[in-house]
């Protein structure tokens, strides 16, 4: 049945999707394209939209995915009430082990918080984080994001290193850039 899959895919992505939402996306995308949930065109313009959302990408994705996959596995669950609840079901499931762990771990943690074998991990973690971040940025340079045709592609890298340079740079909000890149999309594309 199509929400025990969802509830075994979005409990392996609430376990081990450290780092947050951008660590997770392709354990995210991996679970749900591959599955043939969504189409890769779809995962990219869920990972859009979540960034212009308020709330954590994971959790988005996890809501909106849940609330499309019934339907898509079988027509027969195209109803909004079974969108519904798979939406609640993949958004309790990705939040659940991650709560736990944390009320778990905080109070370890602050017990511990000067231990070596503490600092170790968390020494081990920081570079897996990054790795898994820096995975993300790259699993979203493809073609449904960039463009396949040559002018397409120069004008979608022309927007990403503005972003960059804006952000990184001239140290601009981000909520004003995705602004103007929104803007700036409608006019040239």
């Amino acid at each position: 049945m199509i929400y025990l899959r969802l509830i075994w895919s979005y409990l392996k992505i609430g376990l081990f999707g450290f780092g947050g939402g951008y660590a997770m996306l392709s354990l995210i995308e991996r679970e749900v394209v591959g599955h043939g949930w969504i189409s890769s065109k779809m995962f990219t313009d869920i990972v859009a939209i979540s960034q212009m959302t308020p709330g954590p990408i994971g959790i988005n994705s996890a809501t909106y995915i849940g609330y499309v996959a019934p339907g898509a596995v079988d027509p027969a669950f195209s109803s909004p009430l079974f969108g519904l609840l798979g939406s609640i079901i993949c958004t309790l499931t990705v939040v659940l082990p991650s709560y736990l762990l944390v009320l778990y771990t905080s109070h370890f943690v602050a017990r511990h918080k000067n231990s070596t074998v503490i600092k170790g991990i968390f020494a081990g973690l920081r570079p897996v984080t990054v790795g898994l971040i820096a995975s993300a940025a790259l699993l979203l340079m493809n073609g449904d994001n960039f463009g396949t045709d040559t002018i397409h592609l120069v004008k979608s890298i022309a927007i990403c290193i503005s972003a960059f340079v804006a952000v990184y740079s001239a140290k601009i909000h981000p909520i004003p850039v995705i602004c103007a890149a929104g803007v700036v999309g409608y006019f040239i594309f």
